[in-house]
């Protein structure tokens, strides 16, 4: 039996079913992205950033909608057919493995590299780190139960993925917004 390509498997059945909550635009998510949003500008102040792995784009429309030139790439090709109208043209269908068109004074992950096979997965790694020197980066450390979850691994095995690119964990910094297990990475000498 072949296996799905990784973008089908993010289809509408996906979203309905497989994050728990329906993923679909609401108040709630758009109130959890929001705050994110609202928490990165006042913390970090970014100018440019990459949502990468932006699903709908609700990241997206909340840092846009905040003055910040935000852009998102998803595999799902489902998920970027359904981003408000009014974001489409800063969302695109990419691997977040691919090169990027630009650089970013911050690149988001949230939730999506546990989504990736393996190998892609530190590919994924190796390609943000190219384009940005500011990561916030949230994969689960626990959820084996979830049909997609190709690769969870633990928060030291996603530091040593970022530490073989000059990223180190930011201690000072709390990402505990996103997740309880969120960090932030930055390029250091």
């Amino acid at each position: 039996m072949t296996r799905p390509a990784t973008s089908e498997l993010f289809d509408a059945r996906y979203y309905a079913t497989g994050c728990g909550q329906k993923y679909e635009r609401n108040e709630d998510w758009l109130a959890f992205f929001g705050g994110i949003a609202d928490r990165i500008i006042a913390e970090i102040q970014p100018r440019t950033v990459l949502d990468a792995g932006c699903a709908l784009g609700f990241l997206v429309e909340s840092l846009r909608a905040r003055g910040v030139a935000a852009d998102g790439i998803d595999i799902s090709e489902y998920a970027i057919e359904n981003t408000h109208p009014s974001i489409r043209p800063y969302c695109r269908v990419a691997s977040i493995a691919t090169p990027l068109p630009q650089r970013y004074d911050l690149i988001t992950s949230i939730e999506v590299v546990e989504h990736m096979q393996p190998e892609e997965g530190r590919a994924a790694i190796g390609n943000l780190c190219r384009y940005t020197d500011d990561i916030l980066f949230s994969s689960t450390p626990f959820d084996y139960e979830e049909a997609t979850h190709f690769n969870v691994q633990t928060p030291e095995f996603w530091g040593e993925q970022f530490a073989q690119h000059g990223f180190y964990r930011d201690v000072d910094f709390d990402a505990s917004f996103i997740t309880e297990w969120a960090v932030r990475f930055r390029r250091r000498q």
